[in-house]
């Protein structure tokens, strides 16, 4: 076997290893976490986490970042799951994420932002 030709099979599947072959995110997740993050940031709702209530422009750039890092490890394949993954719970302490809007009123951002999501794609 040419040694040229096995070295250079072995630069190919080494700049095509885990991170090079990682599939892009959907775009309609994509799409779909973007409006969601845009709704968080324009809501003018607090969020709760781990036991301190942030502005919601505070809050959108926190999920953002988790975002990221989900788009980063290949885990968002799903708005779904990045809403699971990212925007429901701490994942220092594990304490779920509540959002606290003009009614007062408490909610878990997992449920929050599922609803959201289901407006979204029940609109035309």
């Amino acid at each position: 076997m040419d040694t040229r030709f096995t070295l250079g099979a072995l630069l190919l599947a080494a700049l095509c290893g885990p991170t090079g072959a990682l599939a892009q995110t959907p775009v309609v997740v994509q799409n779909e976490v973007n409006y969601l993050l845009g709704y968080v940031a324009g809501s003018g709702c607090e969020f709760n986490r781990n036991g301190t209530w942030y502005k919601s422009h505070k809050a959108q750039a926190h999920l953002r970042d988790k975002y990221n890092v989900l788009v980063e490890k290949n885990l968002a394949d799903t708005t779904e799951h990045v809403i699971e993954r990212a925007a429901s719970e701490s994942s220092v302490s594990g304490k779920p994420y509540l959002i606290r809007c003009s009614d007062g009123v408490a909610v878990n951002s997992r449920q929050w932002l599922r609803e959201k999501l289901l407006q979204l794609r029940a609109t035309p």
